[in-house]
């Protein structure tokens, strides 16, 4: 099955990216110069070797000894210097029993996920804050639009295992707890601010490294 889904997966994520190559062949990143707005300079073509479009990380599952029991493993630009420019990317997600991709959000690019192993609940939330909310199982995908919140949850009696695509090569993240609870953003601001108890936001605080 994860086979004959792959061709599919590729096809889609190329629909969705906005192609560097109209204007160049590639532009292999070169990881020792500057990277600026535009992302990395373009390594000498002369130097470019066929294993600059090659990337095997996603064969090896991820680490799922953590606190919310999923391993993350991504194929942007900053690992994948074939990448650079294409507007493409993947990432494999291993979601142990009870494992969790937690409410985040990707700022450059939109994400579709493919659900390879187990049952995974996915949803996210519009701007007018309408929840899409669906139990996804093996074989279905599923798109999140660029910069909502939205989340995955493994909800099955097994491992799960999903590979997503996104419409850029650096899609960016930013996690909802972790940018609440993992900085010095003082307590009493944030008890203002989103009117959560001080004690709990202490406690989140204490667990995710957080100060103030």
């Amino acid at each position: 099955m994860m086979r004959t889904s792959f061709p599919i997966f590729f096809v889609l994520s190329l629909i969705l990216s906005s192609s560097y190559a109209a204007v160049q062949d590639f532009c292999v990143a070169d990881y020792t110069a500057p990277q600026g707005p535009a992302g990395y300079s373009c390594k000498n073509p002369a130097n470019v070797t066929v294993d600059d479009f090659v990337y095997s990380a996603l064969g090896v599952p991820g680490n799922t000894s953590n606190m919310i029991k999923t391993g993350i493993t991504t194929a942007f630009s900053s690992q994948f210097p074939g990448l650079n420019g294409l507007g493409v990317s993947l990432a494999r997600a291993d979601l142990a029993v009870g494992g969790v991709v937690p409410m985040h959000t990707h700022h450059g690019a939109s994400e579709i996920a493919l659900i390879i192993e187990g049952t995974i609940t996915a949803g996210f939330i519009s701007s007018d804050n309408k929840v899409y909310l669906k139990t996804l199982k093996k074989g279905d995908i599923m798109v999140f639009p660029q910069g909502l919140l939205h989340f995955q949850v493994n909800v099955g009696d097994t491992p799960a295992l999903e590979f997503v695509s996104f419409s850029s090569d650096s899609p960016g993240l930013q996690i909802l707890h972790t940018a609440l609870f993992q900085n010095n953003l003082p307590t009493d601001l944030i008890t203002r601010s989103t009117f959560l108890d001080t004690a709990e936001i202490k406690k989140l605080k204490a667990l995710l490294g957080g100060t103030n």
